[in-house]
């Protein structure tokens, strides 16, 4: 494989990793963001909910698959933290920060299309800013890398029973 191919497999990885990552932070971020705003909590009370149920749905996902290939519970929530951690942050960090820049949009309440597109440009904007975040954590074999072992598919054929 030539350098110019490696890097664009590289990349390739980084962003199916930050599609996964999105997958999860979307269910929490959406649904801390729905109960918190329906409850009419602060700002601060709603993204804390979101971070958590994030965290939680993310590594979920992860661990999930790789319970399939046969390892312990322990081994599983080990992988995904390893795995998950950084660029779940990364975007939990990004996505919030942009909800609470835009004017308005926290407060806007869930029939307000303004709570909608925003939730939806936070969270297109924090899949932007950790694709690059997960391509560097999987060049040096850290981040969704190390759950490649675990489970294949997509992920270039590393599937191991």
């Amino acid at each position: 494989m030539d350098h110019g191919s490696a890097q664009q497999s590289l990349t390739k990885l980084a962003v199916s990793a930050t599609l996964h990552c999105l997958t999860g932070c979307a269910i929490g971020e959406v649904l801390g963001m729905v109960i918190g705003t329906a409850l009419g909590w602060s700002n601060f009370a709603t993204v804390v909910l979101s971070v958590v149920l994030a965290f939680v749905f993310g590594y979920s996902l992860t661990i999930r698959p790789v319970l399939k290939s046969g390892v312990a519970l322990s081994v599983a929530i080990g992988v995904a933290f390893a795995a998950d951690t950084v660029s779940i942050a990364v975007m939990e960090i990004i996505d919030n920060a942009v909800m609470l820049l835009v004017p308005g949009a926290m407060e806007a309440g869930l029939a307000n299309w303004l709570f909608w597109a925003s939730l939806a440009f936070s969270l297109a904007v924090a899949f932007v800013v950790t694709v690059p975040v997960n391509r560097w954590l999987i060049s040096r074999g850290k981040g969704h890398a190390v759950v490649h072992q675990y489970h294949g598919g997509d992920h270039e054929g590393h599937h191991q029973h």
